[in-house]
């Protein structure tokens, strides 16, 4: 069974890349660890932690999505409503609020969401963040807890994976037929232009 160590990295879309550095680096303490670019593009990953990042495009012409309330319902195609960053301590929560509003960013009062404690902004992009603080004592992730009142017949199966709903595999890729090919940021590593 596959197993996950994180989010390797979030994909996100800027205009202004200083401005995103800016922000993501010096505001909120996440590292710059790497940079791909060439005119009319740009690719820089922050570390989050030590398994996550989060990565910016930077394009001519993208410009910041208006504010939208986090969790606000919407209509039509949408893909994206929020992301929530996990802090260690509930000090780290109240610090990171002070810090935004330092900065002349609008935030939130920290909510209770009886397992995790948050708040809410926006990024210079227009990005709807959270910053979430897990309640001591409380652990979704050991005793998952459902609270919808009208659960779908799929949800009322449980907290566990059912693998068997999807075909299996039957045959793997043999070792010695699996290939990796170059992409951007291999030049990097490895000295190989795409």
């Amino acid at each position: 069974m596959v197993r996950f160590n994180g989010v390797n990295h979030l994909a996100m879309a800027t205009g202004d890349m200083d401005k995103t550095i800016r922000f993501w680096r010096d505001l909120l303490g996440m590292r710059l660890v790497a940079g791909l670019g060439q005119p009319g593009y740009r690719h820089y990953f922050f570390e989050i932690s030590k398994n996550d990042l989060i990565a910016f495009f930077e394009w001519p012409g993208v410009k910041p999505v208006p504010e939208k309330d986090h969790g606000e319902p919407v209509t039509g195609p949408y893909i994206f409503d929020h992301v929530s960053f996990g802090v260690e301590t509930e000090d780290d929560l109240w610090e990171m609020k002070d810090k935004l509003s330092a900065a002349g960013f609008w935030v939130s009062d920290v909510i209770d969401h009886g397992f995790i404690h948050s708040i809410y902004a926006f990024d210079p992009n227009g990005i709807p963040i959270e910053f979430s603080h897990n309640v001591e004592g409380i652990d979704v992730r050991s005793s998952p807890r459902m609270g919808d009142s009208a659960p779908s017949a799929t949800t009322r199966e449980g907290a566990e994976p059912r693998f068997e709903r999807w075909p299996q595999v039957k045959s793997s890729t043999p070792v010695r037929q699996r290939r990796v090919y170059p992409g951007a940021g291999s030049e990097l590593f490895h000295g190989i232009k795409k």
